[in-house]
């Protein structure tokens, strides 16, 4: 049986989608005349990772034209579209060079009024990326003003990662995927270090393991670096538009306002684009799904 609540959430996610439609089909000087974005709805602060983008041309000048268009304030960057940037800014930019091109970056996210609290360097403490490296991709969060970085769930990594992510303070967030059980982040993979977190997708862990999202969360409220939003069905089931999974999106939004929870909540558009669609539009409706939540 649905919750009263989940029905009105489902309704929201619906009855928002024209208007927020409409408004990511405007030019972007047009949304820029309407002042700076700020999805903090409520003290919960909503974002996306720039990966909900990947159908459409992914600049990071493309990119922060999306996330205003949506109005959000916050991000998880790919560091792919982050590094061309500062590649092309600072030809020098790499390991040993200047951080200069990943600070103008920040600067034009950060002019916008956006901020970049995550950047994701997929392959960060994989046995094959040198110490050097791995030093770079610290230092270019840093410049970035990124507070973490995020990859995959790796105790090998955790290992190796958890002295240098101390020594520069800045948390790296393990994310996962259907792998994920309830004692997946106990004992060891946090034990390596005091900035080792989590980048928790409740989506995935509510398909992998048929549980609901909300004790995983308390459990680990004070090393949960972000959630990553997204609804899917039980048993491994298939993405779907926020409301209709097995997730509970609305409830796990009110749970972190309710205990006034300070990580983000980062939209992951996976599931399918209707036709007639595009993900700038997809990422609004999430948005105002997000908001109508929070409210």
């Amino acid at each position: 049986m649905q919750s009263h609540d989940t029905t009105l959430s489902r309704r929201s996610f619906i009855g928002g989608a024209a208007a927020l439609a409409a408004s990511a089909a405007l030019p972007r000087h047009a949304l820029a005349a309407a002042g700076k974005p700020n999805s903090n709805f409520n003290g919960v602060q909503i974002g996306t990772i720039t990966y909900s983008y990947r159908s459409m041309p992914s600049t990071a000048e493309d990119l922060l034209g999306y996330l205003v268009q949506c109005g959000l304030s916050s991000v998880e960057l790919m560091g792919g579209p982050a590094e061309e940037f500062a590649r092309k800014h600072t030809p020098e930019t790499g390991i040993g060079g200047p951080m200069d091109g990943f600070e103008a970056l920040r600067k034009m996210y950060n002019d916008a009024g956006v901020n970049i609290y995550i950047v994701k360097f997929g392959d960060i403490g994989e046995r094959d990326v040198s110490d050097d490296q791995i030093d770079y991709y610290f230092k270019a969060a840093k410049a970035l003003g990124a507070k973490g970085i995020t990859r995959e769930i790796s105790e090998v990594a955790a290992r190796r990662l958890g002295p240098i992510a101390d020594k520069h303070e800045i948390v790296i967030g393990f994310h996962n995927h259907t792998q994920i059980n309830p004692k997946s982040y106990d004992g060891t993979i946090l034990s390596y270090g005091k900035y080792l977190g989590i980048n928790l997708d409740i989506g995935h862990y509510v398909a992998g393991t048929n549980e609901p999202a909300i004790p995983m969360i308390e459990k680990h409220r004070d090393r949960i670096l972000s959630l990553h939003l997204k609804d899917r069905k039980k048993d491994d089931g298939p993405n779907m538009p926020f409301g209709h999974g097995d997730t509970q999106v609305a409830e796990v939004l009110r749970f972190v306002k309710e205990n006034k929870l300070t990580f983000p909540g980062d939209i992951e558009l996976e599931y399918p684009i209707p036709e007639g669609s595009d993900a700038v539009q997809e990422v609004a409706k999430c948005v105002q799904f997000c908001k109508e939540s929070l409210a």
